[in-house]
């Protein structure tokens, strides 16, 4: 008899969706990737962008992977993934510069720096090269979507309180600014993403105990 097929949406695949947005997350808890938190999280706009990119370059690289993983050499594996994220990038790179110019600029080398995002390369390497196209897709887009939500809510924050806007738009008013209140220029240097991150780290602890007892 044949298997009978894992549906698409099991518990156990939406498990890889889920997680990195979570217990699993590949900023807050695996600490990785805190680089871009670092560079691209001024403003919404281009955090929000950056997030997309690396959604679209670390599930599509993973499904490339994942089929390609009985083809390709041991030896050489590392090789492979690299040319395969690097020919993403490009693509996204290129569209950006097509069809979003201006924030293209503000993102400037940090697109191409996803190439070395150890995230990316992580997944590619403990995932994708050894399971099916469907779980390794899945689990890209987890935990894509996992590292870009921190980057949007850092973003959210720095801008607000940094700013006084949300994606380029005055969201405090000027009556505001009359009786005195001034924008925290702090939060616009880039030691302020990695208070904001620290923040977020502590409330996810706080809320979720065998956190800590992991580590």
């Amino acid at each position: 008899m044949s298997e009978e097929k894992e549906p698409l949406f099991s518990s156990k695949n939406l498990k890889l969706l889920t997680e990195p947005l979570n217990d699993s997350n590949p900023i807050t808890v695996q600490v990785l990737g805190i680089c871009s938190a670092l560079a691209v999280t001024v403003k919404l706009k281009p955090a929000f962008v950056m997030a997309l990119s690396v959604v679209v370059v670390m599930a599509v690289s993973n499904v490339v992977i994942s089929l390609l993983r009985k083809t390709v050499p041991p030896r050489i594996r590392i090789i492979v993934q690299l040319v395969v994220i690097a020919s993403m990038v490009i693509l996204v790179d290129q569209f950006l510069k097509a069809f979003l110019f201006d924030i293209s600029k503000q993102l400037s080398v940090f697109v191409g720096l996803i190439i070395t995002n150890c995230i990316i390369m992580g997944r590619l390497e403990a995932f994708a090269l050894s399971n099916k196209p469907w779980p390794a897709f899945l689990d890209g887009l987890g935990n894509a979507a996992g590292y870009g939500v921190i980057l949007i809510i850092v973003a959210f924050f720095r801008e607000l309180l940094g700013s006084g806007t949300i994606w380029g738009f005055q969201v405090i008013p000027e009556g505001v600014y009359n009786f005195g209140y001034e924008n925290n220029g702090l939060m616009i240097l880039p030691p302020m993403a990695l208070i904001v991150v620290g923040a977020i780290i502590w409330v996810q602890r706080a809320k979720n105990k065998k956190l800590i007892e992991s580590n």
